[in-house]
């Protein structure tokens, strides 16, 4: 089982920043592949960003690519995700997951441990 917990969302105006954190607690974090999500109300839940066991290979879906960066620090059994030039669009919940394999993934079904989300809302 892997636990985790995002923290770092909240309001912020149009063209803002945020760091979202997701602290895991649990298996050894370093084995797990892990993935940003986000849900807006009355969506389906979207892939935003993935990042492989080492970091060595990250992937951005095509709405956050060169806003966004994600991060992890295995040291620290956390992932991050550094949120530039935000769009009310961007307004969701977001949610990390753990994968048990180390590469991508770019699906929910794709993941098995998720946290409970943090809200981020964007005003214009």
């Amino acid at each position: 089982q892997v636990q985790l917990v995002e923290s770092g969302g909240g309001l912020v105006q149009g063209g803002g920043s945020l760091r979202l954190s997701c602290a895991a607690s649990g298996r050894t974090f370093s084995n797990y592949a892990m993935g940003w999500f986000r849900q807006a109300p009355g969506k389906e839940r979207e892939f935003v960003a993935a990042i492989s066991w080492s970091g060595g290979s990250i992937h951005y879906a095509d709405s956050v690519k060169g806003r966004f960066t994600i991060s992890r620090d295995n040291a620290k059994n956390t992932v991050y995700l550094q949120m530039d030039s935000l769009k009310p669009e961007d307004t969701a919940v977001y949610y990390c997951a753990a994968r048990p394999s180390g590469g991508l993934g770019y699906a929910s079904y794709e993941y098995d441990y998720w946290g409970q989300g943090t809200q981020v809302t964007v005003s214009s």
